[in-house]
């Protein structure tokens, strides 16, 4: 059965780093376009990443351009993103998906990040 866990969620001051990680199972990650979403209080789920399984071309949100990170080990079946200079603004339940063509088929339960001092 296919399956995505998060890990890596934390508080952290405004200005610091986290790695926020997501173990597939279940499935063949290389045959899937993965991506990160995130969703605040109050707010609808946006898009943050995402990489292609073909060539691994990545997007990034405009938010976070140049301070996020999106990656991925095939041998370790485990998406990763790398999340620098962070801001209370990044605070938000992160999720990682799996999907083909478009659509996102398969989600995690959610890693929270909060940016506090």
């Amino acid at each position: 059965q296919p399956q995505l866990v998060e890990s890596g969620g934390d508080l952290v001051q405004p200005g610091g780093s986290l790695r926020l990680s997501c173990a597939a199972s279940g499935f063949t990650m290389e045959y899937y376009n993965m991506g990160w979403f995130r969703q605040a209080p109050g707010k609808e789920r946006e898009g943050v990443s995402c990489i292609s399984n073909g060539d691994g071309s990545t997007s990034y949100a405009d938010s976070v351009k140049g301070r996020f990170t999106i990656s991925r080990v095939y041998a370790k079946s485990t998406l990763y993103l790398q999340m620098n200079s962070l801001k209370p603004e990044d605070t938000a339940v992160y999720y990682c998906a799996a999907g083909i063509a478009g659509s996102y088929d398969y989600w995690g339960q959610g890693t929270q990040v909060t940016v506090s001092s």
